[in-house]
């Protein structure tokens, strides 16, 4: 067992559900999904973002993924040797009803993965979070670990899978199994949603394809930095690339332009105020 590197906490490795971990939904009673079937069962039985939240993070209906979280969890980056990982799917975070929706990809390996909560211990998430506060949208400009007070009443992050893939690449089938999860979530929150923000032109084509009942322009939008599309319902898709490592050294997405997005997107949704108060 190590230490929590904020609470101090001892945990193993990867981090058993109800052990205490800063932000667990999930109990040692929590039902757990191990095939694709109670998966769909699962997710179209869950009333609530708390049992929802809790029965993704301690989901193993993909054994690949299962096999490979709980391999880095155990073997750890040398930088971060000396903590515990979560080695579990990593839920959804944010406000239970968010007015501005941002659809990510997967965990990172050593990010995500690590701390158990949505684009927090990585660099994409640096930038992210640093971006969002800058808009209003979070109450702080950085996103260390699942206790460090990160809080927001406006925004919630996604993914389509919650596990890190090895490679950083889910299989089709891992996509498939984990996608009635997602839908279940957009189930919930979608009477408060004004602004949908996909990273990326995957996450691009998993909103297309979640809220293809409101989108009656033909072709399909098209993805890109800015790309703007008006549902029947009145939100707006809004296209931001992701603010990978690779993107942003390379300058292909800069602070000014997340800048942009998000500003867009805080005007659009009618927020203001740290954290995004409305």
């Amino acid at each position: 067992m190590l230490p929590h590197p904020r609470t101090g906490q001892l945990f193993d490795s990867p981090v058993p559900a109800g052990a205490g971990w800063p932000g667990d939904p999930a109990t040692a009673a929590t039902p757990v999904a191990e095939t694709a079937e109670q998966v769909a069962e699962l997710a179209a039985g869950a009333s609530s973002l708390a049992e929802l939240d809790a029965a993704v993070s301690v989901c193993r209906a993909c054994p690949r993924l299962v096999d490979w979280r709980e391999q880095v969890a155990v073997t750890k980056r040398r930088a971060f040797a000396g903590e515990p990982y979560w080695g579990r799917p990593v839920p959804s975070w944010g406000a239970p009803q968010p007015r501005i929706l941002v659809v990510g990809l997967a965990p990172a390996a050593n990010g995500a993965n690590r701390t158990g909560r949505m684009f927090t211990g990585d660099r994409s998430g640096d930038q992210l979070y640093a971006a969002l506060h800058r808009a209003g949208l979070v109450n702080q400009p950085t996103s260390v670990d699942a206790a460090d007070g990160l809080h927001t009443d406006t925004v919630r992050i996604i993914a389509p899978v919650h596990c890190a893939p090895p490679g950083n690449q889910p299989t089709t089938v891992e996509r498939n199994t984990c996608l009635p999860w997602l839908h279940a979530e957009w189930r919930l929150i979608a009477p408060h949603v004004a602004v949908i923000i996909p990273l990326g032109g995957f996450a691009w084509q998993i909103a297309l394809r979640l809220l293809a009942d409101q989108i009656t322009s033909k072709p399909k939008p098209k993805f890109g930095h800015g790309a703007s599309v008006t549902l029947t319902s009145g939100a707006t898709l809004l296209g931001c690339f992701h603010p990978s490592q690779q993107n942003m050294f390379t300058g292909r997405l800069t602070p000014a332009m997340l800048d942009d997005i998000f500003g867009r997107a805080a005007e659009l949704a009618g927020t203001s105020g740290p954290g995004g108060t409305l």
